[in-house]
């Protein structure tokens, strides 16, 4: 009942907001395999969570799984619609899909972007080819048991203090924030526009890490606009606030498989 109400919801809305929460980066039939569950291991141990989301691209590829497929699915929903999109989750399969241009932030980071790891305040740099190669085929002799940390010398070094370069991403000890702020800046323009409009709003999927940026900004917006609807779609933290009663809807259901049905 409640997918066939976000359908309809869709098709009338003026604006819908979309909120990508932690699910799409937790997905149990790779977080539970040894190969992730070891590699993740020697990365922390190394000191190198930074490379934990392109680690779980990778792994999440081994496996074959369809997180592009339904992304997909949905971005071809909101074709022809004023929406915009904010993804806590770091999949690289959010970046990749084809939402309408500009309309996809990623607060925390993602595989896509070196930054400097003294956080010198560079901005951060778009992967070159090479580079996305070399952390490839470092992931894969992960996978197999192997891991050689002076291959990732490779990515450089940064132009500005000569620190190395890694992955931006919330991971990394001195996280660089410029990597997404221009991106930040326009959504909060278009939240302005959201004043006395439909609005639908869409959470999949996003739990309590980060509840600053999806959770409690959604609930405000669902409160104060009175043309708001809001609908939670989670595996276990789908509850909503009383005060929203009557016009936000929670369902739980794991965002991926409802992405699938819907």
């Amino acid at each position: 009942m409640i997918l066939d109400d976000i359908r309809g919801k869709i098709a009338s809305a003026e604006m819908i907001l979309v909120g990508l929460g932690e699910e799409f980066d937790h997905l149990a039939n790779v977080r539970k395999t040894d190969e992730y569950e070891k590699g993740s291991e020697i990365l922390q141990q190394a000191e190198m969570k930074w490379l934990l989301p392109v680690w779980y691209d990778y792994c999440e590829s081994i496996l074959k799984t369809d997180t592009a497929k339904v992304l997909a699915k949905l971005a071809g929903m909101l074709t022809g619609k004023n929406y915009f999109v904010v993804s806590v989750a770091m999949n690289d399969a959010i970046a990749q899909t084809p939402w309408a241009k500009g309309r996809l932030v990623m607060p925390c980071g993602s595989s896509r972007k070196l930054q400097c790891a003294d956080g010198c305040g560079a901005d951060p740099v778009a992967l070159q080819k090479k580079d996305k190669k070399l952390l490839f085929d470092t992931m894969e002799q992960l996978f197999h048991g192997s891991f050689e940390p002076d291959n990732l010398k490779g990515l450089g070094i940064c132009e500005h203090c000569h620190a190395p370069m890694i992955l931006n991403n919330i991971y990394a000890k001195k996280y660089n924030e410029n990597g997404y702020l221009e991106q930040w800046n326009l959504y909060t323009k278009w939240l302005q526009g959201t004043l006395n409009r439909r609005v639908l709003i869409l959470e999949f999927g996003v739990g309590m890490q980060f509840p600053s940026v999806i959770r409690f900004p959604f609930e405000k917006i669902a409160y104060f606009n009175q043309k708001a609807e809001m609908y939670r779609i989670h595996e276990k933290l789908y509850q909503i606030a009383e005060e929203l009663k009557g016009k936000a809807f929670g369902l739980s259901q794991n965002a991926i498989d409802c992405l699938r049905n819907l």
